[in-house]
């Protein structure tokens, strides 16, 4: 990698805290910062780890304010933190084994029923509804599985974990929301050790997204606590469409 401009720099910065902003509501920030990253010259792999470097910061930042503000119920729900962080480890050492090229074309259908379902079931989320699954059912299946594909591909997993709690838990949609950034929290900085330790990140363009997604993040977690079911749910069909027609284009 040849050193980076300022001006490249500044250009990730700003991308970062867009992506940063969005990412804590509804998820598919990595649909801005991974093509901003491949545009800086980055090999496919160096821009995948140092994407994690900057998409942990902004998990933790979403996590931090959405744990201050008690939207978070962290002695009932760890089990489900502790089983994203197990996949997120398993999936990311499973892709620096294989390419994950072949799910690409599966995920933008995936993305479109959930857009559909939230459009279609459009109090889903407004109000609390019945639990399906036990928290640590809920752990060792959904919550372990997500955050294996968080760690092996990534794209739309914000929509995939919040969808998870809202379908089987029974949360709205704003408390999906902060539940499923810590689980983010938790795959991606599993995530990001597997890539540090295989030298997979580029540390300088890393940092300086970091501090973009970290302002962004606080932004958006923000808006979820502000905008309530009905904003989270807007914000959630459009990414997903985004990053499906995005998915798309690229496959």
């Amino acid at each position: 990698m040849p050193e980076l401009s300022i001006a490249v720099l500044l250009v990730l910065l700003a991308v970062s805290l867009v992506a940063g902003c969005v990412d804590a509501i509804a998820g598919g920030g990595g649909l801005l910062t991974i093509p901003a990253l491949l545009w800086t010259g980055a090999p496919p792999s160096l821009a995948l780890g140092t994407n994690k470097l900057q998409s942990t910061a902004g998990s933790l930042s979403a996590s931090i304010h959405f744990i201050r503000v008690g939207s978070v119920d962290f002695k009932r729900f760890w089990p489900a933190f502790v089983a994203a962080f197990v996949g997120g480890a398993m999936g990311t050492g499973l892709v620096l084994l294989v390419h994950a090229d072949w799910l690409r074309p599966v995920i933008p259908w995936l993305l479109i029923a959930i857009a559909i379902y939230l459009l279609v079931a459009r109090r889903a989320g407004d109000v609390e509804s019945r639990q399906r699954l036990t928290i640590p059912l809920f752990a060792c299946s959904l919550a372990l599985l997500i955050g294996a594909y968080d760690g092996f591909f990534g794209p739309g997993t914000g929509t995939f974990f919040a969808l998870a709690c809202v379908s089987t838990l029974g949360m709205t949609l704003p408390a999906a929301t902060a539940h499923s950034k810590v689980m983010n929290f938790a795959s991606n900085l599993a995530s990001l050790i597997a890539f540090v330790a295989a030298g997979s990140v580029l540390w300088v363009p890393g940092l300086v997204m970091a501090l973009g997604q970290f302002a962004g993040a606080q932004v958006g977690a923000r808006l979820v606590i502000k905008g309530g079911a009905k904003f989270v749910r807007l914000v959630l069909v459009f990414v997903t469409i985004a990053v499906s027609i995005r998915l798309f284009l690229t496959s």
